[in-house]
């Protein structure tokens, strides 16, 4: 993976963000999006609003339409540097199966396509290990879980963060 350090960034801590916390709490380290946005919502600074979700729907394009950014955290399997990875979400056509499960580029798309709307939108990676039916994160995915909220709460902080983007 290359990274590239050229992009600048703004991301603003405002009601106008919407952060989905895609996954299931039931499945392992399959819940890290659920954990991250618990943890968010206990904290108390975000001043958007939090989603959990299963999976994303062909809803959810009408749904972030009417925000100016929108976050989607999601565990992930395989190897991240870092146990994480922040980049941008761009609008994509995906071919899917089923719209009862899309990925985030394709809501951004649809988004666009049908409501006119073009929200900044980012995802957020966290490298998890196990997905069986089991309520409750493997040690590692917690500590990836607690990297990825410090880097959220630094860039939470500041209005203009340089980010290392994956190309």
């Amino acid at each position: 993976m290359n990274k590239n350090k050229s992009k600048v960034q703004t991301f603003e801590n405002s009601a106008g963000t919407l952060i989905f916390g895609i996954g299931n709490n039931g499945r392992c380290d399959d819940g890290l999006g659920w954990a991250f946005i618990n943890s968010i919502k206990k904290d108390g600074f975000f001043k958007g609003k939090l989603l959990p979700r299963y999976q994303l729907q062909i809803e959810d394009a009408e749904r972030i339409s009417h925000f100016d950014q929108v976050i989607f955290v999601d565990a992930y399997k395989g190897d991240l540097e870092n146990g994480f990875e922040w980049k941008e979400c761009e609008a994509s056509n995906s071919p899917a199966f089923t719209t009862h499960n899309l990925a985030p580029d394709t809501i951004v798309y649809l988004c666009q396509e049908l409501y006119h709307k073009f929200p900044k939108a980012y995802t957020l990676l966290i490298q998890g290990e196990v997905w069986d039916l089991n309520i409750g994160m493997t040690s590692t995915a917690q500590e990836n879980l607690r990297k990825a909220l410090r880097f959220f709460n630094r860039f939470n902080s500041i209005k203009n963060l340089e980010l290392e983007l994956m190309a």
